[in-house]
């Protein structure tokens, strides 16, 4: 994907198709200011899809969460950021505890969005998720004995396990997820098995832990869904190739249900435009938004019956793990300090 630092996005200056709905207090307020950890051009119909039938256009600045972050502390009270959008539920819980999100009540973000995809006092709310899955070679079928994370650690594995290192943040995120389920003594345990069962040192993203299973080097690959999801869809041949030959197991369908990674977003605390920033989140909570906003970066959206790509939902239904948001991020210090004692590197 293409990244964009800062980007005004000409195509939102164009006349609506339709005319704007829009309350007379925030009849003047014509434009919205994006803050994006998100670096995807798909993302760019959606802020178009909001402009169409709002008339508010949106200002879009990208970077890295790190960066943004710093840049609204740098700006204090003067900040144009209206909305600060990023991916990952450590990330949006730090940009609370750093006071950036303004909590805000509504209701149709609160009945629209699962309580474990949003903060308890409306500081953000998740909008798409990435299943973090286990894949494997058709061709071999999947692995006996292998239905849970938990089964990750298990002797018969041993050479099995292609994923990426334990200090990036889907990995501490999966391994909170378990210290909250089983605790912290049964975590350290887990992970001492996966580092002995690994097929190779950990290296490079989740694509490459697909590849190389398909490869032959271990048997099992730890990626999140939307990976795979691109690969389906890219344009490369090759890609779509890898792509077909690729089994997926959602784990914990028997107990908890299957961890989740989370994009979401909130109102920036001196956002100058309030009222057009809680459009916005509500637009984005909208099915036929929701269905663009997933479908474009292939995610599964956060709403319930919003549609889903169908090369993703032909991977099946699966049951989520409900765990807080909160709790997890609390468990992501200690998870993180497990893993590299346990020699996952």
């Amino acid at each position: 994907m293409r990244r964009r630092q800062i980007l005004a996005l000409p195509s939102l200056l164009a006349a609506p198709l339709a005319a704007p709905a829009l309350a007379p207090a925030w009849a003047q307020e014509r434009t919205i200011n994006l803050y994006s950890a998100r670096h995807y051009d798909s993302d760019r119909s959606l802020w178009d899809s909001f402009t169409r039938q709002t008339n508010i256009r949106v200002r879009v600045v990208e970077a890295n969460i790190d960066q943004l972050m710093e840049r609204l502390r740098a700006e204090g009270a003067n900040s144009p950021a209206d909305v600060l959008v990023t991916v990952d539920i450590a990330r949006l819980v730090r940009a609370t505890e750093l006071g950036i999100f303004e909590p805000i009540r509504n209701a149709a973000l609160e009945s629209r969005i699962p309580a474990h995809l949003r903060d308890a006092d409306g500081h953000w709310f998740g909008f798409t998720t990435r299943a973090r899955v286990l894949m494997y070679d058709k061709a071999l079928g999947l692995p006996a004995g292998l239905a849970r994370y938990e089964d990750l650690a298990k002797p018969e594995f041993a050479n099995s396990i292609a994923v990426r290192s334990s200090n990036h943040v889907y990995n501490v995120n999966l391994a909170a997820s378990i210290v909250a389920a089983d605790g912290a003594a049964a975590t350290e345990a887990w992970a001492r098995g996966v580092a002995h069962n690994l097929a190779r040192p950990p290296a490079g993203g989740d694509r490459d832990q697909i590849r190389a299973v398909l490869a032959g080097q271990g048997r099992i690959a730890v990626s999140n869904s939307y990976y795979l999801g691109l690969m389906a869809i890219s344009e490369r041949e090759e890609d779509k190739q890898l792509a077909a030959r690729v089994g997926v197991l959602f784990p914990n369908q028997g107990d908890r249900g299957t961890h989740v990674n989370v994009s979401g977003a909130g109102m920036v605390k001196t956002a100058p435009n309030k009222e057009a920033a809680r459009a916005f989140l509500e637009f984005l909570s909208t099915p036929e938004a929701q269905s663009q906003f997933a479908m474009g970066n292939m995610e599964f959206p956060a709403v319930t019956g919003a549609a889903v790509h169908p090369f993703l939902a032909a991977l099946g239904s699966f049951k989520q793990d409900p765990v807080d948001p909160r709790v997890l991020a609390s468990h992501m210090p200690e998870a993180l300090r497990i893993m590299q004692r346990a020699g996952w590197r």
